[in-house]
């Protein structure tokens, strides 16, 4: 039974952009104190990891953008929007 709740086209809208192949910014940085490079994806709370080479911190942060896209998706959530990247100089 097909109902018109125009909530319901809303959630499966967001559940189908969940499911589909996207790219994501990934941030890295080299922790000299302990020798390996830590990143965060812009825009996804919680999403996080390291490794001790540029491979396996890649390869880290696939498994855990799927996890914060599972739960996003378990919780609703829209993702943000990414907007870019800026540097900006400083006297220091």
């Amino acid at each position: 039974m097909r109902t018109n709740d125009d909530n319901s086209g809303f959630i499966n809208q967001k559940n189908q952009d969940l499911n589909m192949k996207r790219s994501f910014t990934v941030a890295i940085e080299k922790d000299e104190e302990v020798g390996m490079y830590v990143a965060e994806v812009p825009g996804l709370t919680g999403c996080h990891t390291q490794g001790k080479t540029i491979d396996e911190l890649m390869k880290n942060m696939k498994e855990v953008i799927g996890l914060c896209l599972e739960m996003s998706k378990e919780q609703g959530t829209l993702l943000p929007k990414f907007v870019g990247v800026q540097q900006v100089e400083v006297v220091a």
